[in-house]
């Protein structure tokens, strides 16, 4: 029996509707709740997560726009990510960068422990902390299928989401249809 495994990557309310949100993220989003609904394997999300001093770290210099502070509306899943995240209890990673190393650590355990048959990957944003997570995770486990469900995804724009795609597909992650 196949063991699989759905990330949900940084579907919070600051990446659709708030401060950094796209007209793409939330026309996706009726797309991915469906599939994380119907998913019959294990689902663990991810959640940017930044301190009130964001505006001061070296990703705040660069990106100058508030989001994802602990603790504020922004930083929550999308409520109805959170409602079926409370529903089944599923593991949620806050990660202070675009990549999360605890995942991958514990990700990599479980998968050489036999626990993981493959990875499917869906969320925001597809240029930035989707492709960093497929990518980390590609690399520490590089004979583990890895998708990416480009409908269940959106990028800053759709141009750095086909990009994102497109560079994904270079490093052997395969694009579901």
């Amino acid at each position: 029996m196949m063991k699989k495994m759905l990330l949900v990557i940084d579907v919070q309310n600051d990446f659709v509707d708030g401060s950094l949100g796209t007209e793409e993220a939330q026309a996706m989003l009726p797309r991915l709740l469906e599939k994380v609904q119907e998913y019959k394997g294990e689902i663990i999300y991810t959640k940017d997560t930044h301190p009130d001093n964001y505006l001061e770290t070296q990703e705040g210099k660069n990106l100058p726009v508030s989001h994802c502070i602990r603790g504020t509306a922004g930083w929550e899943l999308v409520p109805e990510l959170q409602k079926l995240q409370e529903e089944r209890g599923s593991k949620v990673y806050e990660k202070p960068t675009f990549g999360s190393t605890a995942l991958v650590h514990d990700l990599r355990r479980r998968y050489e422990e036999g626990e993981i048959d493959t990875i499917e990957i869906v969320g925001l944003c597809t240029d930035i902390c989707v492709i960093s997570n497929a990518l980390i995770l590609k690399a520490a486990m590089p004979e583990l299928p890895i998708f990416v469900d480009p409908s269940c995804c959106a990028g800053v724009t759709p141009k750095k989401h086909a990009a994102a795609l497109e560079v994904m597909q270079s490093c052997q992650i395969k694009l579901k249809s």
